[in-house]
This record gives C-alpha cells, sequence and structure tokens, in this order.
C-alpha cells in the first residue's frame, strides 16, 4: 500500500502544478458612459449573442466561456451609440477607452486583434487604390492569420476571382478550413464573373411561392437580372422608376428577374409588397453569399445586367432613362 501511495504522489504533484487552460475574460475601462449601461458582446457570423455585463464606475467584466476562438465580435450597447469590433482569444484581454473614443479603445491579449487593429490604423487615410495593395500585401503576409481569411472572404468579390484564388492558394490549410476559408472557395468555384458581351449563365432559385425559378426561362425576352436587398436604400429609391419602366415596356418583351440579398424572408416579402414589385423575385436568403451574386462577381447593389433575346450581356448597371432608351432601340 505504500509503495502505491509513493507510486501515486509524482502524478498528484504534477496534476497540481499544471497549468490551467486559458479562459477569456475582458476587464474594460469607458469614459463618460452612465452606470447601469449594458454592454453586449455579438458574434459577428452568426449575429448570437454571447454575453452581456453591466457598466459600473465606468467599468465592465466579461469573463465568458468561448467555444471557439480567435472569434470575431461586436461589443456594443443596445442603441449601438458606442461599439467597437474585436477579435477574442482565450486570454485575460483589456479594454480601455479612458483616453479615446469607444471604437479606438486599446485593446491587448489578443494577437489577432493586434493584427487587425494595426491595420485599419495603417490604412484608414490612405487612398482606395492603396489601401487595396495594403491589404491584399496583409493577406499575402499572414497566411495562419484568421483576420487574413476574413479579409479575404469581405473583398473577394471586389478583388475578383484571379487575385483572390492567388491570395487563397498561399493560406494556410486550418485557415482553408475555417468559415472564411469556405467562403472563399465558394466564391472560387462558384464565380463566371459575365462581363458585357458574354452570355448570361443560368441559375436557378426560390421564389416567393417556394418554387424554383430559372433565368432561362425568359430567354426570348429582353431581361434585366437585378440585384437588390429590402435594406439597400438606392435600391429602394431607384424601385418606382423601374416600376414604371415596366409598365412600359413588359407587354412589347421585357421582363425583369430581381435576385434579392436579404438574409429574413419577412423582410424582403414587405418590401415587395410596400415598393409593389410585380415582376419575378427570387432569393436563397443568404445576403452577399447568395449564389447568383457569387456567379456574377457583385459586391455592391443595386446592380444590374441587361440580356437580349439572345442571352448575350448587352449593358450592366444601366438605370433610369438610359434603361428606357436602350429598351426602345431593342424593342421598337
Amino acid at each position: 500500500m505504500k509503495r502505491l501511495i509513493f507510486g501515486l504522489i509524482p502524478f498528484i504533484i504534477i496534476a497540481c502544478n499544471k497549468k490551467p487552460n486559458n479562459q477569456f475574460e475582458l476587464i474594460g475601462k469607458t469614459k463618460d458612459i452612465l452606470d447601469g449601461t449594458v454592454l453586449y458582446l455579438e458574434n459577428t457570423s452568426s449575429g448570437t449573442a454571447i454575453d452581456s455585463a453591466v457598466v459600473e464606475n465606468n467599468s465592465f467584466h466579461f469573463k465568458t466561456d468561448l467555444t471557439k476562438t480567435p472569434v470575431q465580435v461586436v461589443l456594443n450597447t443596445k442603441d449601438f451609440s458606442h461599439y467597437r469590433f474585436l477579435w477574442l482569444e482565450n486570454n485575460q484581454m483589456t479594454f480601455d477607452a479612458t483616453n479615446s473614443d469607444f471604437r479606438n479603445a486599446i485593446v491587448t491579449g489578443s494577437d489577432e486583434e493586434n493584427l487587425s487593429y494595426n491595420l485599419s490604423i495603417e490604412t484608414e487615410t490612405l487612398p482606395r487604390d492603396e489601401r487595396t495593395q495594403k491589404e491584399q500585401e496583409f493577406v499575402k503576409q499572414h497566411p495562419n492569420s484568421l483576420h487574413g481569411a476574413y479579409v479575404l472572404s469581405v473583398y473577394s468579390t471586389t478583388w475578383g476571382k484571379e487575385k483572390t484564388k492567388e491570395l487563397y492558394d498561399n493560406l494556410s490549410i486550418e485557415n482553408k478550413r475555417t468559415e472564411y476559408g469556405k467562403k472563399i472557395a465558394n466564391y472560387i468555384k462558384l464565380n463566371k464573373n459575365p462581363r458585357i458581351g458574354d452570355s448570361y449563365v443560368d441559375f436557378e432559385m426560390q421564389d416567393i411561392d417556394g418554387g424554383m425559378r430559372k433565368l432561362s426561362e425568359f430567354r426570348d425576352k429582353v431581361v434585366l437580372l437585378e440585384f437588390w436587398s429590402s435594406s439597400c436604400l438606392p435600391c429602394r429609391k431607384e424601385n418606382p422608376n423601374l416600376v414604371k419602366t415596366y409598365e412600359k415596356y413588359n407587354s412589347k418583351g421585357f421582363e425583369v428577374f430581381a435576385v434579392s440579398q436579404d438574409t429574413k424572408r419577412e423582410s424582403w416579402i414587405e418590401a415587395i409588397e410596400k415598393d409593389g414589385l410585380p415582376w419575378p423575385q427570387v432569393s436563397d436568403l443568404k445576403g452577399h453569399e447568395n449564389t447568383a451574386s457569387l456567379i456574377y462577381g457583385i459586391h455592391a447593389i443595386p446592380n444590374n445586367f441587361l440580356i437580349d433575346q439572345n442571352g448575350v450581356i448587352l449593358e450592366q448597371n444601366i438605370h433610369g432613362e438610359k434603361l428606357n432608351a436602350k429598351l426602345d432601340e431593342l424593342l421598337n
């Protein structure tokens, strides 16, 4: 028995001396925020709430189990009068906004957050072309950084398939397996990037009644393939003009086939009804990850493609009187 007890002692000592796994903790200091104000942590990818904390004496404290890190979140008040996007890791982190506004608080304890913040500081005053170059260099130089994969997933449709594939191929295997890596791979797989003079690319998607509709259903007509969403204010502002155009030319062989980048069916249907949109509508409710948007390389809305009766793309991003003049030419 004594031998057994003595034999266990080294294991007990090792167990007692073993360091516990890192655990996420965020200790924060704010400025001019009222006591009792609630701060929320929300996962930016899933939109789910992670935790909340109450500000007292311009201090707050989160100590939460994070199942997977690094994870990008937004830290915000309920009305978003104060907010900050940041990367959390399973470490003790600090947030100090005593000498700055909330969005520019000094955050420690996360390597990904340091990379993200430094990149934003380097690029915030640069012209667009220089900013893009810096961001692309960052992705190339940090193949193991989750923030690098995130940046590439955000700008893939803007940077185009060729550049995106070049940067994606340089990512680590681990990053390719992340949600951001999978989004990039899906874009590369789907994107056809048709341009003026090319034939349209067909696709099938669900309409507002749950049926499946194809762009090719309208191949004998002049079709405006319209990309929009209920939350896109320029799209909604243009809708009344497009309704007038539709009423004038639909009987002459003109059709609109609209693809929504909405994520909520209720918002999508409400906007269709409120704006009185009579043309066929489809959506897979995947937002910017909408399949048709990836196929056509849409990185900003409103956007559209005008397709003739032979399936050839004649114009892109055409609106108002310019659209009417083109329809007069094609249909009269």
